[in-house]
């Protein structure tokens, strides 16, 4: 009887628990939130291994072996068409009005940022260069 006891206990603990586990990821899945979740997308990955054949197909081809440059090509051009679709979903994205003006602002910043750092970079190894 006190095993029955203890068991009943358990299972409302553990009961208890999932419920409000679900019940917090359901509020925070239906939660009016300014960002943008995206769906899961192929590309980062068909890029990943289009990069590794790139470096793969460089590297083959300076060995002279038969099939580098033809690897170093057709990576290359899966790169080109991976940038290509990537960007074609994230048009379609904003098109869609999945970017609020949360994530607008987000995607300039981010732009803004990355064209400071490239400056930053230039001009510290220009610096670098014509220092004596």
């Amino acid at each position: 009887m006190n095993n029955n006891i203890f068991k009943v206990k358990l299972e409302q603990i553990f009961l208890s628990d999932i419920q409000k586990k679900h019940s917090t990821i359901n509020y925070a899945l239906t939660e009016a939130q300014p960002f943008h979740l995206v769906d899961n997308s192929p590309w980062p990955f068909v890029g990943s291994l289009a990069a590794l054949g790139v470096t793969s197909g460089t590297v083959m081809y300076m060995h002279s072996t038969g099939a580098g440059g033809n690897m170093l090509f057709f990576s290359f051009v899966l790169v080109l068409l991976t940038m290509a679709w990537w960007w074609i979903d994230v048009v379609h994205e904003a098109e869609d009005g999945s970017h609020t003006s949360v994530v607008v602002n987000g995607l300039k910043m981010g732009m803004l940022l990355f064209i400071v750092s490239e400056v930053m970079f230039f001009f510290a190894f220009f610096w670098a260069f014509f220092s004596f």
